[in-house]
């Protein structure tokens, strides 16, 4: 059975390292991937990302700049618990929708609320230098978009194994 996996770089590329995740897919674009890979700029369209998630694929991986407090540069790999995500539910004080501005929690959170998250979700962070008004990734951003895109090869061929594996008729099935 063939796995179903979306690599979609978000961010927004006029401000400054936000745009890594959109780098980093920029350059997977014109590559070979693995059958049943999709890969995608979805830059600030957060919303436009949790309706493609909707269309039934089995994982996700989230390309992004996310400040976690380290160097800028340093690379981050986390997996969200998608069964303890809150749905996005407004007014509520917790996970809030910006159409043009949604960070990797809120678009899972959209994608619960709307019934659609996919069986696993990682997301691959760079930490930003500086996000402020203007085009161009920072130095240290930029010197890690090629082991970005060396970590992206790596979490995606895993990706598809461990999904086809999930996924084969004969999983779980002992000779």
């Amino acid at each position: 059975m063939s796995a179903r996996v979306l690599a979609a770089g978000v961010g927004n590329v006029f401000l400054g390292d936000d745009g890594f995740g959109v780098d980093v897919v920029g350059r997977l674009a014109a590559e070979q991937v693995p059958e049943g890979v999709h890969v995608a700029d979805f830059g600030i369209r957060g919303v436009h990302l949790a309706y493609e998630l909707l269309d039934g694929y089995d994982a996700v991986l989230l390309i992004d700049a996310l400040p976690r407090g380290d160097e800028p540069g340093t690379l981050y790999v986390l997996e969200p618990d998608l069964d303890t995500l809150e749905p996005l539910t407004p007014g509520t004080g917790g996970v809030t929708m910006d159409a043009h501005g949604m960070n990797p929690e809120a678009v899972l959170s959209l994608c619960k609320t709307l019934g659609g998250l996919p069986g696993r979700a990682l997301v691959l962070g760079c930490e930003p230098a500086d996000c402020s008004e203007r085009m161009g990734l920072s130095e240290p951003v930029a010197a890690a978009v090629d082991p970005a895109v060396e970590k992206v090869r790596e979490l995606l061929a895993e990706m598809v194994e461990t999904t086809r594996t999930a996924t084969s008729p004969t999983a779980g099935i002992e000779s």
